[in-house]
């Protein structure tokens, strides 16, 4: 159905034709599209109702239903009737003439502002009908007159106010058939086709909404739990070279002032992946392999190496009981700011501010301060490279251990500690064994026997396993090849204890597992009950944790496999426990799956 409202008279108010048709029921008795046409009054007030209700058909078998309101006291007297009208409009019709200034101004004053209160914003068509021929007879002259009623409302009055309101806008001149049928009637029908066509549509919508409420939905899988998270470890490696300086342990190196006292001990494999000036007065390198002639002179001004100290480079397998070599400072005010200067170097040589500041404090002269920078500058210069201030502060030599000590790995230089695994030899040097993990700082220092042995056997690990863990002891990095390389490594690091290299290869582990997609999941020979029993058995929780969840997650591929049978009752009981996806989702997939199938084999044609 359609509902429309009419506000207004479109008589003129001194007009003499009293029993002039109104604009509604002209139409209606006019226009080809209505039919069934009934009319009655309300009994709000005898004699005068406040407005007549319509009822035809439109378009053939739709109920058009229309209240002509010509009163506008309706708003004063009867607000809730009037608001109730206009809440239920599909369209508005607002008539006025335009001889009659006084009911316009009125109706734009007073009456407007009350029907935009009543739409409340609601998108209803508004049409604002300005009727009749504008009469320019002579104004009224009497005295007592307020207002100037025989002036005309103007065209642009009336656009203005349909402007107010959003409102199309139509005059009609008269009310015949082309300004009744072809012009009002032409802009009235299209609002009504355009609210069936709305009303059509939030029908088909309900209807939709209804089925959808009634249809029986598939199952909504839920997510999987959130496998556990594991943070990594932050590297402690200057830590453990500062230590190693703090705590003197395998010093193979002393410097002494010039009167013999003994200033501080160092060792010599961490000063030699320092500086070339060490290399070549520990003879790791000779002056012929120093193109940089500057170092060559730095190192003979400013150390001697004491006569009659032990060799120094040690024969392949010396014992690890040799005296430290012994090293003069020949520059007093430099000797006295060594203890800084190895300070600095073992806590990673990148904090150069610190360093000036320490020597500034000890020495408490500009000048000498600045020599003996130079010289630390000397020191760490690399030859054919100029070392300023600048680069000193960059962050180009912060990490210098972890790739200089890699110069040291897996070397007979300088080593003084062999390995002996799987048949194959390992040099090794102990001020980087000692600093880096505990348990090997305990046996080369206790009451083992490898605290005064060269060769050390070594078992239950491989070669290649072995290797990859000294060359993270070295460089502070690794990088398994694969899973099951990852996870022997994770065995020697917890064989020895250093627990951020075990996290870094369970964080490898992981990072795999979740790459590898599910058909390789489900065809690789990787057995992830292997990896889960293993980490178990060497303590790493967070790794055995994350695994029984991955197996959980990825129940259909791994219940399938015949290493699901290894599981304990305990590790069954939980995978069960939070399989993904679960037994209640598959039982309401396999319910929908057999009503689909059963309404499939009915034929809802017939």
């Amino acid at each position: 159905s359609v509902n429309i409202v009419a506000f207004g008279n479109e008589r003129d108010g001194f007009s003499e034709d009293s029993q002039q048709p109104s604009l509604i029921w002209s139409y209606l008795g006019r226009s080809a599209l209505i039919s069934q046409i009934d009319s009655s009054l309300s009994a709000s007030h005898v004699g005068n109702p406040v407005f007549t209700e319509y009822q035809a058909c439109v378009f053939g078998n739709v109920r058009l239903v229309v209240h002509d309101c010509p009163i506008w006291d309706i708003f004063a007297s009867d607000w809730y009737t009037s608001c109730r009208l206009i809440g239920g409009a599909d369209i508005i019709v607002i008539k006025y003439s335009v001889n009659d200034k006084t009911s316009f101004q009125e109706l734009k004053d007073s009456y407007v502002p009350m029907v935009k209160k009543a739409l409340n914003h609601c998108s209803v068509p508004v049409i604002i009908s300005a009727i009749g021929a504008r009469k320019n007879g002579v104004p009224c002259t009497c005295p007592l007159c307020t207002s100037d009623r025989r002036s005309c409302v103007t065209t642009s009055e009336g656009v203005q106010l349909a402007k107010e309101l959003g409102a199309t806008y139509l005059e009609l001149h008269t009310l015949n058939d082309f300004y009744i049928q072809k012009y009002f009637g032409g802009v009235l029908e299209y609002f009504m086709i355009q609210s069936l066509n709305q009303k059509s549509s939030e029908k088909m919508k309900k209807r939709k909404k209804i089925q959808k409420c009634h249809r029986v939905q598939p199952p909504q899988l839920e997510q999987p739990e959130k496998m556990p998270i594991l943070k990594g470890e932050a590297s402690h490696y200057n830590t453990d070279l500062h230590n190693l300086l703090c705590g003197c342990q395998c010093a193979d190196v002393a410097f002494y002032s010039e009167d013999l006292s003994t200033v501080a001990e160092a060792h010599k494999v961490i000063l030699c992946s320092v500086s070339p000036l060490f290399m070549l007065l520990f003879g790791v390198k000779s002056p012929a392999d120093i193109p940089d002639t500057s170092i060559v002179q730095m190192a003979q001004s400013l150390f001697a190496v004491e006569t009659g100290a032990a060799s120094p480079l040690a024969p392949y397998g010396a014992p690890p009981c040799i005296l430290p070599i012994r090293v003069v400072v020949k520059d007093s005010v430099f000797c006295s700011c060594l203890p800084d200067i190895l300070l600095f170097i073992y806590s990673g040589a990148f904090q150069w501010e610190r360093l000036e500041e320490d020597i500034k404090k000890k020495l408490k002269d500009p000048e000498k301060t600045e020599e003996v920078l130079e010289k630390v500058k000397c020191i760490l210069k690399t030859p054919g490279k100029q070392n300023s201030v600048k680069v000193c502060r960059s962050h180009q030599i912060k990490q210098l251990y972890n790739t200089s000590l890699k110069l040291f790995f897996n070397t007979p230089v300088l080593a003084d500690v062999i390995f002996k695994i799987q048949g194959a030899t390992v040099p090794a040097h102990r001020a980087v064994l000692v600093a880096r993990c505990e348990v090997m700082a305990a046996m080369f220092n206790g009451n083992y026997l490898e605290a005064n042995s060269v060769l050390v056997p070594v078992y239950g690990v491989s070669k290649d396993t072995f290797l990859s863990f000294l060359e993270y002891l070295y460089t502070d990095s690794c990088c398994p090849a694969s899973i099951l390389q990852a996870m022997s490594l994770l065995i020697c690091a917890e064989m020895y204890q250093v627990m951020r290299l075990q996290h870094i290869c369970e964080l490898y582990i992981i990072t795999q597992l979740q790459s590898m997609p599910s058909r390789e999941l489900a065809s690789t020979s990787l057995s992830i009950v292997s990896l889960l029993k293993k980490a178990k058995f060497h303590n790493s929780d967070c790794l055995s944790t994350w695994l029984l969840h991955f197996i959980a997650t990825n129940y259909l591929i791994f219940s399938q496999k015949p290493e699901f049978q290894e599981l304990s009752v305990e590790e069954r009981n939980f995978v069960e426990m939070h399989r993904w996806p679960s037994n209640l989702y598959l039982k309401q997939l396999a319910d929908y799956r057999n009503y689909i199938h059963s309404q499939k084999c009915h034929c809802t044609v017939m």
